[in-house]
């Protein structure tokens, strides 16, 4: 159940990365953006990141690469140019509600903007889902996810913070009078050029994101598929000659996400609720493991790989659940938009995505079509330790 939340939520947020990608060309190419050209660009994206995937995996590499730069020159230097160049405001707004609490209490508007952090720290789970690919994992795969996770929040750090305090309208920005205020903030301070070059780099970074994320899901889609585990198993394992790449499985990371965006595109007001459901179904995948990670420590588990917080290990366990529950709790509260499809879309989602899941798993019995091995985490780890003590 786990991985076929996760594969769905994947899915999702692939369109949701394509959704907000295409305001970004939009605004580099001067299109007026609309629900049309939202849907032309973001299956544009769509259908880039699989012609480069298709091409194997040297270029997936080249193109990630580029991706992290862009982020770092693009994202992060941009925030420090904000800063010291065009700050328009104290430091003091962070700590000004600015109106937004009306006359009652501020912890609303704070749970809202709380949400802007989840949506931030996830994605770092896609280093692993290519880990058959990488040598050493054991080693590699944890360092990725930390240089994900810190890289992520000292991006949104200073582009945030630059964003804020270089903003020349920002009472309009707080009220919602601006809808798009990022192009806006862009020109007033880095001028058209500027902000054009800036936008040509963002792109680079959207891009990145969704050839990563497209591999990752294929790759999940495909190790399953491998195992008779997902419908249609036999057409979805398949690889390439050449390339080496589930090309079958790729296509379907790109067609449903494609059908998803049509979705969008008949009712574009779900855009968020879609990349909340996106973020609540991951959050929900990763409780599982963390759930059962913990129950696993109670029983007598000690993790014996090469990489292992150790004490710690158990706290950062306890944590990490209270954490992920809160935030699911957060991400699953219904709108306020008196459109019960519109309000309540992520549960709704989730509810769909559990109830065939469940369905699947009991007709179908995919859990006996694999011969991989379950519930030898505790002799495993024992079997590590002794062949370790005896080298």
């Amino acid at each position: 159940m786990a991985a076929w939340v996760y594969i769905c939520a994947l899915i999702v947020t692939i369109t949701s990365v394509a959704e907000f990608g295409a305001g970004f060309v939009s605004s580099l190419f001067g299109f007026e953006l609309n629900r049309n050209t939202t849907l032309l660009l973001a299956l544009g994206l769509l259908v880039l990141a699989l012609a480069i995937n298709f091409s194997g995996t040297k270029w997936l590499a080249r193109i990630a690469r580029i991706g992290l730069f862009a982020e770092l020159i693009g994202v992060i230097g941009l925030g420090l140019f904000l800063l010291i160049f065009e700050r328009k405001h104290s430091f003091g707004v962070f700590f000004d509600s600015m109106g937004t609490a009306g006359d009652g209490s501020y912890a609303a508007a704070f749970m809202g903007a709380a949400v802007a952090g989840l949506f931030l720290f996830y994605g770092f789970e896609a280093c692993g889902d290519v880990a058959e690919e990488v040598s050493d994992p054991a080693r590699g795969i944890p360092k990725a996810m930390l240089m994900t996770i810190l890289v992520g929040a000292v991006s949104a750090l200073f582009s945030f913070g630059g964003y804020v305090l270089a903003a020349p309208n920002l009472d309009e920005i707080v009220a919602g009078q601006v809808a798009d205020p990022i192009p806006a903030i862009l020109e007033g301070s880095l001028g058209t050029v500027g902000a054009k070059i800036f936008l040509l780099v963002a792109i680079t970074a959207f891009i990145s994101c969704v050839l990563s994320l497209q591999a990752a899901a294929s790759r999940l889609i495909f190790s399953f598929a491998r195992d008779g585990m997902m419908p249609g198993h036999k057409w979805l394992s398949k690889v390439t000659d050449g390339t080496k790449v589930p090309r079958n499985a790729l296509i379907v990371a790109c067609i449903t996400p494609a059908l998803i965006c049509v979705l969008i595109w008949f009712n574009d007001g779900i855009l968020v609720a879609v990349t909340s459901f996106a973020i609540l179904g991951i959050y929900l995948a990763f409780q599982m493991v963390v759930l059962g990670a913990l129950r696993q420590r109670f029983k007598g588990w000690r993790p014996a790989g090469p990489w292992s917080l150790r004490g710690w290990g158990i706290i950062v366990n306890i944590a990490a659940l209270a954490y992920g529950i809160f935030a699911m709790i957060l991400l699953a509260l219904p709108g306020d938009s008196g459109s019960f499809f519109a309000d309540w879309i992520v549960l709704l989602g989730l509810v769909v995505v559990l109830v065939v899941g469940v369905v699947y798993l009991f007709t179908a019995r995919p859990d006996r079509q694999s011969d991989a091995p379950e519930g030898d985490a505790i002799a495993v780890a024992e079997a590590i330790r002794s062949h370790r003590s005896n080298r």
